[in-house]
């Protein structure tokens, strides 16, 4: 196939067409706002593990400008000056991102319901799943659960050293850390994840309190400090990552204080926390709960396609 043909099929454009046109039904029928917000904006995340696109300032000062690498934090913006339930189909970019599964550019399906919690919002993603996937109702399981069923290890209990033994009996890796948590997301991602989802759609909840991201955190039933938030899987393919969503905008200071500090030690760039975020939480975020579906994996699903190139018109080689 020459450069300038498309990546995918036009039968697969056709395809994805239709599933926008679903999605779109599905919340037109909830009556939740679709809304756009800024791709090109003067703040970007602190998020350590990801790197972001820049640009110059289209104002013409020195400032860099930044690809977003999801619309979350405009969304939350428009949520706290009182917008009800929004959902947006956006293209997102992230440096580097480029695998069977990953594209830099790629379209993010994200929404967020006020007053309803990330329980509540596990049933509305299962509905739109069955929807496009004819699946039948999700499961969930903890996070907890999940490790004990598929490496006999307890993710709370367990030490970074006995879960770096327990992942080289796995896999011939040359990674070295202390950090409990890369040990845990790389057994979740080369063990665990690849066996998820084949009978029905399985959310993972309950993540430890140090995933937290931006979700609230809370102690379970067992005493276990938790981060309220879900990962969800299909065929072996992470989908979606939801959280109920952190309102306090002093602790989200503190969460983007200790990225930065992470930064610092990996050696990546400074980046300055979103002050237009922190305001608009300041002044006040409702209670909500909110979801970023991979909308370009939600489609290679539904047509079996084995890889991203196949989903989406021009993969950035081609772009």
């Amino acid at each position: 196939m020459q450069r300038w043909q498309p990546s995918s099929s036009l039968s697969h454009l056709q395809h994805r067409a239709r599933i926008l046109t679903i999605v779109r039904q599905f919340f037109a029928e909830r009556q939740v706002l679709e809304v756009e917000t800024p791709l090109l904006c003067q703040h970007g995340v602190t998020d350590p593990h990801m790197e972001l696109i820049t640009a110059d300032n289209p104002c013409g000062g020195d400032e860099i400008y930044y690809l977003q690498s999801s619309p979350e934090y405009a969304m939350k913006r428009l949520l706290a000056a009182g917008s009800g339930a929004i959902f947006q189909i956006a293209k997102a970019f992230r440096r580097g991102e480029q695998s069977r599964r990953h594209n830099p550019e790629f379209t993010m399906l994200e929404w967020y319901c006020p007053g309803v919690d990330h329980y509540e919002l596990m049933d509305e993603v299962s509905d739109l799943l069955s929807c496009i996937l004819k699946t039948t109702a999700a499961k969930k399981i903890t996070y907890q659960d999940v490790f004990q069923q598929y490496l006999e290890v307890d993710p709370y209990a367990i030490n970074s050293a006995a879960l770096e033994k327990k992942a080289r009996e796995y896999m011939d890796i040359q990674m070295q850390s202390d950090d409990k948590d890369d040990w845990l997301n790389l057994l979740m991602a080369e063990v665990i994840e690849p066996t998820l989802g084949f009978d029905s759609p399985v959310f993972i909840v309950d993540y430890p309190a140090s995933q937290a991201a931006l979700a609230k955190i809370a102690t379970n039933d067992k005493g276990d400090t938790i981060a309220q938030r879900f990962e969800l899987y299909v065929q072996g393919v992470e989908l979606a990552n939801g959280y109920f969503e952190l309102t306090d905008a002093a602790e989200l200071r503190k969460r983007m204080a200790k990225e930065q500090s992470m930064r610092q030690q990996c050696n990546k760039p400074a980046m300055a926390s979103d002050q237009y975020l922190l305001a608009a939480m300041e002044e006040g975020l409702p209670s909500c709960s909110g979801v970023a579906l991979g909308f370009d994996r939600l489609v290679m699903l539904a047509l079996g396609a084995k890889r991203i190139d196949e989903v989406i018109s021009f993969s950035s080689d081609r772009a």
